[in-house]
């Protein structure tokens, strides 16, 4: 199912060094970025995952059964997962084959290579080590056949595909095993190790500035709103791009005129964004449970395996895990690309809705099977792709600072860009190597945030 979401805002509303060595401490490789008056934050402080909204902790315990304790811990473990990950995957390179947690508190966390020479500096990290056949590159390039290969061929009975990091394997998911042979064999990945899942699951479009809070399409559809966003002084939000083409107009919560799609993608990939009229005002909330409101305050992606909370119209506020990012899903109208795979449920009118992992914006619901009586799978359209397609800056909680003037050159560190994992920038005459995925913000410069940017 697509799922679909608005309202006026209211304000509450290693590197490689030959054999590979790294540190044993989580943040002692980073001790040089630390400022001169004390160390440098942890990534639970940089991301705000030390400071969980108590909305946040009583969805994560209702869901995923846990006490306050340990959905604490949990949020904490998880951001501090995440640097750890970045900076093994920067110093594997093209032996890193994936990452993901474990545990009721995420306190595992698998790190993957195809060498097995890495094992003793993955434990050197305080992760489990991994020994598999297949880089995640490689992986990535057989789903890219298979992106290829919708695009040429009709398979309906196979919906869903997409990159399983903790089985290193690439999953065609079908309703019989003839339908995903057959989309297989069109792709020409069949001797890839490609895995075939069958599911009578058929996800499916659901036609149905707060993030949560309902909007209307063209006084007909409803959906969600997913995160408030500026692009120079105008306001608005992303959602979901199956939620409205470009030119429709919407309405708010209350059924008050709002705003106009200015672009929009579905399928390929299920974007959008609304241009909003001045009355309404751009907040990092997101609605949780009982009238209450959470804060965004980034975009770090999260990983698989990590905690994650989504809001909408039709159903409030639920938690689940993530289980895979980059997965594709045939939905009857086409093929979307680049949606990650959750354990949260949701039904029609929550789509375009917002998913946060601890403080950080992660998507905007799409589609997905099951309710939220039985149970179900939903994807979500990340959040990152959005802010760069369209170049917007999402709103946050985070306290803001004047960037200093900026550097010249194509890979001068910028806020308000969007940086891939891995990705090199220079700031002060220094370079940096991103750790997470994100929209860098303007207090989050290389040199103050370790659970971002390793120094190289």
């Amino acid at each position: 199912m697509v799922l679909r979401h608005a309202r006026t805002a209211r304000r509450s509303a290693l590197v490689t060094l030959g054999a590979l060595v790294l540190a044993a401490l989580p943040y002692a490789a980073a001790a040089d970025a630390a400022p001169a008056d004390g160390p440098a934050p942890g990534a639970a402080q940089i991301l705000g995952a030390d400071r969980p909204s108590p909305h946040l902790l009583s969805a994560l315990q209702r869901d995923l059964k846990l006490n306050e304790e340990q959905a604490s811990t949990r949020l904490v473990n998880e951001a501090e997962a995440g640097t750890r990950a970045g900076r093994l995957r920067n110093a594997l390179g093209e032996r890193y084959a994936g990452a993901w947690l474990r545990g009721a508190t995420a306190d595992e966390l698998t790190v993957a290579t195809t060498d097995a020479a890495d094992v003793p500096a993955i434990e050197a990290e305080g992760a489990t080590a991994q020994v598999v056949e297949r880089p995640l590159a490689a992986l990535e390039a057989a789903k890219r056949k298979l992106d290829a290969a919708a695009g040429r061929v009709s398979t309906p009975d196979t919906p869903v595909w997409y990159v399983d990091v903790v089985k290193n394997r690439v999953v065609v998911q079908a309703v019989d095993q003839a339908a995903g042979a057959a989309f297989v064999e069109a792709a020409g990945v069949a001797g890839e190790d490609v895995g075939i899942r069958l599911a009578a699951e058929r996800p499916r479009p659901l036609q149905d500035i707060t993030g949560g809070d309902a909007y209307y399409i063209d006084d007909a559809a409803r959906c969600s709103v997913g995160f408030s966003v500026t692009k120079g002084a105008q306001g608005g939000f992303v959602t979901a791009g199956h939620c409205g083409r470009a030119g429709a107009t919407t309405t708010g919560y209350d059924r008050t005129a709002q705003g106009t799609f200015q672009a929009s993608e579905f399928p390929g990939r299920d974007m959008a964004w609304v241009a909003t009229q001045s009355q309404w005002t751009p907040t990092p909330d997101v609605k949780a449970a009982d009238g209450q409101e959470v804060q965004v305050t980034g975009s770090a992606q999260a990983l698989v395996g990590a905690s994650v909370c989504r809001s909408g119209s039709t159903t409030g506020w639920h938690c689940g895990v993530i289980q895979q990012h980059d997965a594709s899903v045939r939905y009857p109208e086409g093929t979307v690309d680049g949606l990650t795979r959750t354990t949260v449920c949701a039904e029609p009118g929550d789509s375009g809705g917002p998913y946060v992992a601890g403080a950080q914006a992660q998507g905007v619901t799409s589609g997905g099977s099951g309710d939220c009586t039985s149970g179900g799978t939903t994807f979500y359209q990340p959040v990152n792709p959005i802010l760069s397609q369209y170049g917007l800056t999402l709103t946050t909680a985070a306290v803001q600072t004047t960037p200093a003037e900026q550097e010249s050159g194509a890979q001068a560190w910028t806020a308000g860009r969007v940086y891939e994992a891995g990705a090199t920038v220079t700031r002060d005459g220094v370079t940096y190597q991103c750790l997470q995925t994100h929209q860098a913000q303007g207090a989050w410069a290389p040199a103050g945030t370790p659970a971002l940017w390793q120094r190289v």
